[in-house]
């Protein structure tokens, strides 16, 4: 009988737990077809960045990165080179770093800016002060890539995920992913991957 009560005890809890990551899950970030909504961040040259800003574009690539991960420095030139190729399109990179400068404090602003200046960052890198947008948008990793087509109904979400399918080496990319994304996008054809898993480092809160 004991038995049987632990069963049912067991079978409970696994039931509960079951509903509670159903639950949970609800609540994890935009999905595709969402609309993003807008915000207001401080850039490393001083003024406040938001999508707002933009009236010609036609998209944005939202790209989650910091100072600090592996990662997003492996992928540093390729972002520049996105916002080279993408910006004179309409797409234009806007790069924030979500992580929390007292647990990493070589993401503070200052380090921001200094980084910023050293790899000639073309585009806005700003901080998510008080880390309010990277939960909003379910980024979890650095770099984590939305892509964001402006649209009559706001800003909807496009593709989320990985940049491409090598960290390691530019080279040996055979899967691009979010130029393949954009290019889709740009000529009103359909996203063949809209969303990747995203390899980097765990935000830090």
């Amino acid at each position: 009988m004991k038995l049987f009560k632990i069963l049912g005890l067991v079978a409970l809890i696994l039931t509960l737990g079951a509903f509670s990551a159903k639950f949970t899950s609800v609540d994890e970030g935009y999905a595709i077809g969402d609309v993003a909504t807008d915000f207001s961040l401080k850039n490393v040259d001083g003024a406040m960045v938001s999508l707002s800003d933009y009236n010609d574009a036609k998209g944005f690539l939202v790209i989650f990165t910091c100072n600090t991960c592996p990662y997003s420095v492996a992928y540093e030139d390729r972002i520049n080179a996105l916002d080279a190729k993408y910006k004179q399109q309409g797409v234009p990179v806007i790069a924030i770093n979500p992580n929390n400068p007292v647990k990493k404090p070589g993401d503070s602003f200052a380090k921001m800016k200094v980084r910023a200046t050293e790899k000639g960052f073309t585009f806005p890198y700003v901080l998510d002060e008080g880390q309010e947008i990277y939960p909003q948008y379910g980024a979890t990793r650095t770099p984590h890539v939305f892509l964001l087509e402006k649209t009559s109904k706001g800003n909807v979400v496009r593709y989320i995920g990985a940049i491409d399918d090598n960290y390691q080496s530019a080279s040996q990319v055979e899967e691009k992913y979010v130029e393949n994304a954009v290019d889709a996008m740009l000529a009103g054809k359909e996203i063949k991957v809209t969303t990747t898993r995203a390899i980097g480092c765990g935000i830090k809160a």
